[in-house]
């Protein structure tokens, strides 16, 4: 498959079907899934978010969630990439990612996303990016803040709880007209 990003580590690309296995795992790993509020997701879940990444956010959006693969090995180590959401009226597009514990640590999140904040502000025609981070999610606050995010809401409260939001603007370097 076509990537959509490569990095010096990693290819980005659009998630299958057949990622379900490797993805499946991710979810059901409580360590993996600490900080999202619905926690660990069975297999079943997994399949319907997979299919409504596949079937609603690459058909409506031309983007989503994309397979984290390793260059080196093929391996899948995650997935990350961009989701939108509604938030006070306003569509934001946030930046996420979540890698495989074995890799953490290595810089890869950081590498990843910095990849998707440049090809998001040069594809897409939006005036910011955002995190949205558990307040206690202390590792993903590091990535966001590496990548350029600053904290725009301590406040932010959705039917899942407390949220940080961090965000970046686009770039004066990036012209939007040419988006």
């Amino acid at each position: 498959m076509t990537p959509v990003l490569e990095t010096g580590r990693l290819v980005l690309r659009q998630l299958t079907m057949d990622d379900l296995d490797d993805l499946a795992a991710l979810y059901r790993d409580p360590e993996v899934r600490r900080w999202f509020p619905e926690g660990v997701l069975t297999r079943e879940e997994t399949r319907a978010e997979l299919a409504w990444v596949i079937d609603v956010y690459y058909r409506t959006y031309g983007y989503g969630l994309w397979a984290a693969v390793l260059k080196e090995t093929s391996a899948f180590v995650g997935r990350c990439g961009l989701l939108p959401w509604e938030i006070g009226g306003r569509t934001e597009v946030e930046v996420a990612y979540l890698l495989d514990p074995a890799h953490w640590g290595r810089g890869l999140a950081t590498e990843a996303a910095r990849a998707i904040v440049a090809h998001a502000f040069a594809t897409l025609p939006v005036d910011r990016l955002i995190c949205l981070l558990d307040p206690g999610n202390v590792a993903s606050r590091a990535v966001a803040v590496k990548v350029g995010m600053t904290l725009l809401w301590d406040d932010y409260v959705d039917e899942h709880g407390l949220s940080h939001v961090y965000a970046i603007e686009r770039p004066r370097s990036v012209d939007r007209s040419q988006v």
